[in-house]
């Protein structure tokens, strides 16, 4: 069990090779229970006392992971364990989860990649906590959705000027361009909610912005969407808050 670990491990970062086989199961079960849609199965791996670094509790969790299901019924989750140590009683994992999902709206199929690395201390085979490191995600729609490049720091301090590109990368030729770029707090109220979003048309390759972190201390998901007439990609990334 992860106890004897515990016990005869020392407090230092080990390659996933090294990790012990009841971690490695654990992932590989709560991918599995993903897979299926289980929310039963998936959240008897989460501690009744489970933190989460963007505020949700285990019951927010479960609520959006419900309504995450529904928006796509086709999903499938793969995680692969980049490190882990000891840490007291507990066992420190860093994990990077692919996501992929596919919705169909309005005779339209919409589709899902996303990539997520994130920290968890396990305590007794459970999550008590979990800290996003990194988010990226991109949603398509069309023959030929736009590949687009986003530019932005890893981290922002509250106040600090920053710079949003979101840029084309295949030849506009003669198509013309509509986007939007929005950002939002990193809340559990804002995690399946829709944001109003009004395309304009654009005069060059791109969306490009300058403008300055909001005082509050929140990571910030930065979206970009562009609408071209063979397809529509939309980015999201998270920028976390710098202190």
């Amino acid at each position: 069990m992860l106890g004897f670990v515990l016990w005869c491990a020392g407090a230092m970062a080990a390659t996933p090779d090294t990790a012990p086989a009841e971690l490695k199961a654990i992932l590989t079960q709560i991918d599995s229970a993903a897979n299926r849609q289980d929310i039963n199965a998936v959240m008897d791996f989460y501690s009744q006392s489970f933190s989460h670094s963007d505020g949700l509790t285990r019951d927010n969790l479960q609520n959006a992971l419900v309504e995450f299901w529904k928006r796509y019924p086709q999903i499938s989750y793969r995680t692969e364990l980049q490190s882990w140590q000891v840490d007291g009683q507990t066992i420190v994992a860093e994990t990077v989860t692919q996501i992929v999902g596919k919705q169909s709206n309005n005779g339209r199929e919409f589709t899902l990649n996303a990539t997520l690395r994130s920290r968890q201390r396990y305590q007794e085979e459970k999550i008590v906590q979990q800290e996003i490191l990194t988010e990226r995600s991109q949603v398509t729609t069309g023959v030929k959705p736009p590949t687009l490049e986003l530019k932005l720091p890893e981290k922002i301090k509250p106040g600090e000027e920053y710079t949003f590109d979101a840029v084309v990368q295949e030849p506009l030729e003669n198509d013309l361009l509509l986007g939007s770029a929005v950002e939002e707090p990193v809340k559990p109220e804002n995690y399946l909610n829709f944001t109003p979003i009004e395309l304009e048309l654009l005069q060059a390759g791109g969306l490009f912005k300058i403008g300055n972190a909001s005082a509050e201390e929140y990571s910030r998901w930065f979206s970009a969407i562009i609408v071209r007439k063979d397809g529509m990609t939309a980015v999201t990334q998270r920028v976390n808050k710098s202190k």
